[in-house]
């Protein structure tokens, strides 16, 4: 007998419910509730990864809270450094995604790609797949330096900048992974290989 037709997917801005039910068969209930805004997921996600790569992310519009904690720094302010204790905030996210199976996470993605794409071509890019985006994104995050304890800061205002000029000129993504520490990182980057090999090479549409 014939495979039965695919349930139709909503319309992009409808398609919350339906990301959130997916999401949950990925993380569970109580773990997903902790890390993601439930509202206009597949655009918050899209916007995100559009914006790693670059400057400045637009906080507003991230998939994800901020993490809960204060940012901590130690030492006088003319030798202020990273505090090492400052990587706990990050370690329930990260146990979170170490556990994720990128293979059924991929498929998740797959199977609501074309609102990816229609995002995607919402944001100003009607002649590219986001999917090709993804994967660049990937290879960016990938390539991310490892710096090792100390990390120096400065604090020439209100916010905190890398002593380090070639940390501070980094990407908003580059940064934000080198500040959840060596430990994370690694971790954080062996899950994108993982997802990057599961996505790489796809036809969007196919």
């Amino acid at each position: 007998p014939a495979a039965p037709a695919p349930e139709p997917l909503p319309a992009l801005e409808d398609s919350d419910a339906s990301v959130l039910d997916a999401l949950r068969g990925l993380f569970g209930q109580e773990s997903l509730g902790a890390f993601l805004i439930p509202e206009q997921i597949i655009r918050r996600i899209v916007v995100t990864v559009d914006n790693l790569p670059r400057e400045k992310l637009a906080l507003r519009q991230r998939p994800v809270p901020a993490i809960a904690g204060k940012f901590m720094t130690t030492g006088p302010d003319e030798n202020l450094i990273l505090d090492p204790e400052n990587y706990k905030r990050y370690a329930a996210f990260v146990n979170l995604v170490r556990g994720l199976n990128m293979q059924r996470a991929a498929a998740v993605y797959f199977h609501f790609y074309p609102l990816f794409q229609q995002a995607y071509v919402d944001l100003g890019y009607p002649n590219a797949y986001f999917n090709d985006r993804l994967v660049e994104v990937i290879d960016h995050l990938i390539a991310t330096p490892d710096v090792p304890d100390p990390i120096r800061l400065v604090r020439p205002s209100v916010y905190f900048k890398y002593a380090d000029p070639d940390i501070e000129k980094r990407s908003a993504g580059q940064k934000m992974l080198i500040r959840t520490g060596s430990a994370n990182s690694a971790v954080l980057k062996q899950k994108l290989r993982e997802l990057r090999a599961a996505v790489a090479g796809h036809t969007p549409g196919a």
